[in-house]
């Protein structure tokens, strides 16, 4: 058919019209989803009422139709031009309802209701061709909307499938990306546990760190304080080193003050002596007088700025005694010049006297007999020695002393450094409490004892800062009982010879520590008679081949550099050792048991006085003692023995001290008077005062 051929003309004719060149859906360009649309409820177009309005307005169809250009076709006499004609296949109207139909929601939801001008009456020519024309456009359609439904459908599978992929992925990412953050966390929470592990382990390497610093800094400490003692050690030891110079230089000096003042009254002696024609010693005497002026003033320097001598006043001291020794010397030759020339002179005198001589020598051999006879008289039951038990008892005490200190002589000479610290403690232990010994009040008195009876009991005692205890050496206790008794005549010898009433604080602790410990109080007695044997009483004699200084130190002097001490220097320290025997003899301690004896009671005092009286008096010596002793002990034998007593004191102002005065010189009057006046003073008012010093009830409540 020619019009088949016609079909795809006419549709690529309506294809390129304006209506099929519309586009209808804009959704590309506005950036809209592909779906959007389709996701939507189905919804009538706003002009679908007014085509639903024309097609139930237009009548029925005719049932003749003519075509449009034929001529032939007459019209309907019933039909005007004003009529509306309504042609149900109008290709005009066809393409405006699809497009309307194709046209997306959004364009119809964009389209507001407006009026419809109503078009021009037309009349509807259905004819076969035109009718088979609008069934191929149908057609045509229903197959370009099935082909962009199944592109619909495809494209929505595919979009669904982007979509799916898409969120899949998403899915994935979201994944990863709560992956990645888990994993930055875990990076982050190990980070933060690495920064608190290395501060943690930086912080015990800091705590470390200060720990070493203390310790080193501890050691540090450690060593500046051991430093510190040993400084304070050495200090200490050259301090006591230096004491221990100071007062040898300090002995030094007295003895070489004293050898000058022997000297010098050795010179002042001589010089009276010296007459007629010998030279003039003023000058000697003066020069001497001058020395001894500068010795005592270096000795007064030093004492009175409480010091020791130093080496230079040492050099000034022993340059003085060289310079005396040489006046002496100087002296004694001009003096030997002067007694040759007086033997001359006394050779020329002799024959001139010879015969006053013989006239002479009648009557003093009648003075000498008739004084030999009164002599005889005197010393008539006297002796020249002790008693057999009294010398018995002495020599015992030396004996059992001399014992005592051959047991500790390995203590003595032992060179075990140890053993040698053991023994200057215990010496220090023993000593020091008897030189802190005075009469400032009874506690400490009695604190000073019971520290001795605990050191002889065996108990330790601290000293120095140190525990010591004798029995950390097998000879502990003979070395402290001998050293402590030695102490005690020592002070004795010094501190009493200084102060009278020293004696007896220091009496009543060496009574009570006998009383208590035995051994203590015969090696006191054993020390005391070996340097006052006047105290047993015993005049030691003078044996064949013993030495003068020997001798002498036997009698009790003290003998240094081949020179005796001085007589007031040696009566001094045998009153202070007679006066601390008078006080111990009766004297006990307050504190102990007094049940048993007195283990050297006041009839040792007497027994000593009688024996005294029964022995020959010596020079200046005699006196002395007698003097001291009752002085210390005479109120206390008072009181004892009362009338007996009494007879011995006028016994001794009757009859043996008219034999003292009679071996005393003129420079040894003091202590015969004194023991004169003191005799005199007691019998005349039948009383003998107590001592000074002594100790009252009031003191040991102290």
């Amino acid at each position: 058919m020619p019009a088949e051929s016609l079909r795809w003309d006419t549709l690529e004719a309506l294809k390129n019209s304006p209506k099929g060149r519309l586009k209808y859906s804009d959704w590309l360009e506005k950036g809209e989803d592909i779906l959007s649309g389709c996701n939507e409820g189905p919804s009538l177009s706003p002009l679908s009422g007014l085509i639903l309005k024309r097609f139930n307005l237009s009548p029925r169809p005719l049932l003749k139709t003519c075509s449009l250009g034929s001529a032939s076709c007459d019209p309907s006499p019933g039909l005007s031009k004003e009529a509306p004609v309504s042609s149900s296949c109008s290709s005009s109207s066809f393409p405006s309802i699809v497009g309307d139909e194709e046209s997306s929601p959004d364009a119809t939801s964009d389209v507001s209701p407006v009026s419809i001008p109503t078009p021009p009456p037309t009349i509807s020519l259905l004819s076969p061709r035109a009718t088979q024309m609008a069934g191929c456009i149908l057609m045509c359609e229903e197959k370009h909307r099935a082909k962009a439904k199944m592109e619909l459908a495809l494209r929505q599978e595919l979009q669904e499938k982007l979509v799916a992929s898409v969120a899949s992925r998403e899915s994935e990412q979201l994944k990863r990306f709560e992956e990645f953050m888990e994993l930055k966390q875990r990076q982050e929470f190990q980070s933060m546990r690495d920064m608190m592990d290395r501060e943690t382990q930086e912080s015990i390497g800091r705590q470390e760190k200060l720990k070493e610093e203390h310790k080193n800094r501890i050691k540090i400490l450690n060593l500046r304080m051991r430093e510190a003692e040993q400084q304070r050690l050495r200090e200490a030891e050259f301090e006591k080193q230096r004491q221990v110079e100071g007062r040898e230089r300090l002995r030094a000096l007295n003895a070489i003050q004293e050898e000058i003042l022997q000297l010098n009254q050795l010179l002042e002696q001589a010089a009276p002596t010296q007459s007629g024609h010998t030279p003039d010693f003023t000058s000697y005497s003066t020069r001497a007088n001058q020395l001894c002026s500068q010795v005592s003033e270096v000795i007064r320097t030093t004492t009175t700025e409480v010091k020791f001598p130093s080496v230079e006043d040492m050099t000034v001291a022993e340059r003085a005694l060289h310079e005396m020794r040489s006046v002496i010397r100087v002296m004694q030759d001009a003096a030997a010049q002067a007694q040759e020339k007086r033997k001359k002179e006394q050779e020329e005198e002799e024959d001139r006297r010879k015969f006053a001589e013989l006239q002479a020598q009648k009557e003093e051999q009648k003075k000498s007999a008739a004084l030999s006879a009164k002599e005889k008289a005197q010393k008539k039951g006297l002796q020249t020695k002790a008693e057999d038990t009294t010398l018995k008892w002495y020599q015992e005490l030396q004996v059992s002393a001399n014992q005592c200190a051959q047991s500790f002589e390995g203590l003595n000479n032992t060179k075990d450094l140890q053993t040698k610290k053991l023994r200057m403690e215990l010496q220090k232990a023993a000593t020091i409490p008897v030189s802190q010994i005075s009469s400032i009040s009874g506690s400490k008195l009695r604190e000073i004892f019971d520290k001795i009876d605990k050191l002889l009991s065996g108990r330790p005692v601290v000293s120095g800062g140190k525990s010591v205890s004798i029995s950390q050496h097998p000879n502990g206790l003979d070395f402290v009982s001998y050293k402590l008794a030695e102490k005690f005549v020592k002070q004795g010898e010094e501190e009493v010879a200084s102060h009278h009433e020293a004696a007896f604080p220091i009496a009543v602790v060496a009574s009570g520590l006998w009383e208590l410990h035995p051994k203590v109080g015969d090696l006191i007695l054993a020390h005391l008679h070996k340097k006052c044997p006047y105290a047993v009483p015993h005049y030691p004699p003078m044996k064949d081949g013993t030495s003068v200084e020997e001798y002498q130190k036997i009698l009790g002097y003290r003998v240094e550099d081949g020179g005796v001490e001085a007589q007031d220097s040696f009566l001094k320290r045998m009153s202070g050792m007679i006066r601390l025997y008078a006080a111990l003899i009766q004297l006990r301690w307050p504190y102990g048991s007094k049940q048993g004896p007195d283990p050297h009671g006041l009839n040792h005092g007497w027994r000593w006085l009688a024996q005294m009286l029964n022995m020959e008096p010596l020079a200046d010596v005699t006196a002395t003692l007698l003097f001291d002793f009752l002085e210390v002990c005479g109120n206390a034998l008072m009181k004892q023995y009362q009338v007996q007593f009494w007879k011995l004191i006028l016994l001794i102002q009757e009859e043996y001290l008219p034999r003292i005065e009679a071996i005393t010189s003129e420079g040894q009057a003091g202590s015969v008077t004194r023991l004169k006046q003191f005799l005199q003073s007691s019998l005349r008012s039948r009383q003998i005062l107590p001592p000074k010093g002594q100790l009252s009830a009031h003191f040991w409540r102290s």
